[in-house]
């Protein structure tokens, strides 16, 4: 009897045996087995060191076992245990994943809510009593800005060869990591004109206040080639047609680099007419059809500049656009440009920091002999050219031509669009005042009026 026990011990033995060989070897061992997908550590030491398959032994062993934690990437390894001893074992390793798990998937759907779809295209709404806003996912471009009940929307273009774009710049988008054109051999490696913000895909994530509010907003946005991260947030206020908007970029790349970041605010009929009329606190400015490498020297004064030797009114458009693309600093701590259609009983602006954004870039674009589109550029640079002429020529009118960001370094710059309505006999603005949380326009000419827009919390 005794003889019985001991040999059916021994079969039993034996059997265990070949169990923790199969789960230790052949096609279902995967990482657990010959652990050639995952070096995990034990105590300092790889499991491909530890495993003397994995070192090229021509023996493996018959009972090694490994307790890995998915979370951490770490493991034990050692001698041959029950094999319900390693299920129970395996189980407990994975219960604190599951329960972080469990957490994650809930916090992920308040994190990236749902956009709006507007003529199939994703599209956030941010809207107030006062106005509504439309952000453009497909290139982050702001596409309408209007008053409330159904009021007249100014920002309007979109090139024709965008048209059938999923990705494409309209309206308000942003130029980063550049502004105009980049060199041939950047060119050849895939960098569009002005840049790549508004040539990718950008996604909607929860503002950091006020989560759920309409009249708030945050979006992002990686650009690969560049190596940039920018991150939008955008509040709209309850009382006024007042949007706040905020843009941090953030440097991905393990070194520093150069970059330019310019806002593009177009404009276009039927807001933009002959009658419409353009003003802002600019100085003195050149044209970037002038000769390089110092295109300041046939220096130009806000609201004129020159073609053939003939004055050009900036402030309206016509049927000729040239000079198309002039440029422009600012005096002050407070920049501002405005547009107004007195037919239309309407105004758009834009007040901004110009230790933000020291340049004021004007585009006109006409097609048959009618305005199609002015924009509004404010940024850091006003030379319109690749960064190999930028860095030959870093300063013009005591202003930088480009910035820097360091690896890993943050820059937020801010800026605030409004709207308001203007009587049909409004003959344009001469001055801005933002003064105890009020903007004030101060209207043209010898009748002294001034419009006050409320918000009380302005940058």
């Amino acid at each position: 009897m005794a003889a019985q026990r001991k040999r059916r011990a021994a079969q039993a033995g034996e059997g265990r045996r070949r169990s923790r060989r199969q789960r230790t070897s052949g096609p279902s061992a995967g990482r657990f087995g010959r652990l050639t997908a995952f070096p995990w550590q034990a105590n300092g030491v790889t499991l491909r060191e530890a495993h003397p398959a994995a070192r090229g032994g021509a023996a493996e062993p018959s009972g090694w076992w490994c307790e890995g934690d998915f979370a951490t990437g770490m493991c034990s390894v050692g001698a041959p245990r029950p094999a319900r001893y390693d299920m129970m074992r395996s189980m407990q390793s994975m219960l604190p994943l599951i329960a972080r798990t469990a957490f994650i998937v809930p916090l992920l759907g308040t994190i990236a809510p749902a956009a709006t779809v507007i003529n199939g295209r994703p599209t956030i709404v941010v809207e107030s009593p006062a106005a509504t806003l439309l952000i453009d996912l497909g290139g982050g471009s702001i596409v309408d800005f209007h008053l409330s009940g159904g009021g007249l929307n100014p920002l309007r273009w979109l090139a024709p060869e965008d048209e059938n774009a999923a990705v494409r710049p309209m309206a308000h988008f942003l130029c980063l990591d550049r502004w105009g054109p980049p060199s041939k051999a950047e060119q050849q490696n895939g960098m569009p004109y002005h840049g790549e913000a508004s040539r990718v895909e950008w996604k909607e994530i929860a503002a950091s206040e006020g989560r759920g509010a309409g009249n708030l907003a945050a979006m992002s946005a990686y650009l690969p080639i560049a190596g940039l991260e920018i991150h939008r947030s955008v509040r709209l206020a309850e009382s006024a047609a007042i949007a706040t908007v905020s843009e941090t970029v953030t440097n991905r790349n393990r070194l520093g680099r150069i970059y330019n970041m310019v806002q593009h605010a177009t404009i276009g009929p039927p807001f933009l007419d002959e009658t419409t009329v353009v003003d802002s606190n600019a100085q003195r400015g050149l044209m970037q059809s002038s000769p390089l490498p110092n295109p300041e020297r046939l220096e130009i004064y806000w609201p004129q500049a020159i073609k053939q030797g003939n004055p050009v009114d900036l402030r309206r458009l016509t049927s000729d656009p040239d000079p198309n693309v002039v440029s422009f600093v600012i005096d002050g701590e407070m920049g501002w440009v405005t547009a107004t259609n007195a037919s239309k009983e309407l105004l758009l602006g834009y007040v901004f920091s110009t230790a933000d954004y020291p340049w004021l870039n004007l585009w006109r674009h006409v097609q048959a002999g009618k305005p199609l589109a002015r924009a509004f550029e404010f940024g850091t640079t006003g030379l319109h050219q690749p960064f190999t002429i930028l860095t030959a020529k870093p300063r013009i009118f005591d202003r930088p031509t480009f910035a820097y960001l360091d690896a890993g370094e943050s820059v937020t710059r801010r800026y605030t669009a409004f709207l308001r309505k203007v009587p049909i006999d409004f003959t344009g603005v001469s001055n801005v005042i933002y003064r105890d949380g009020r903007i004030i326009i101060q209207e043209r000419g010898g009748r002294g009026r001034e419009i006050t827009i409320v918000d009380g919390r302005l940058p």
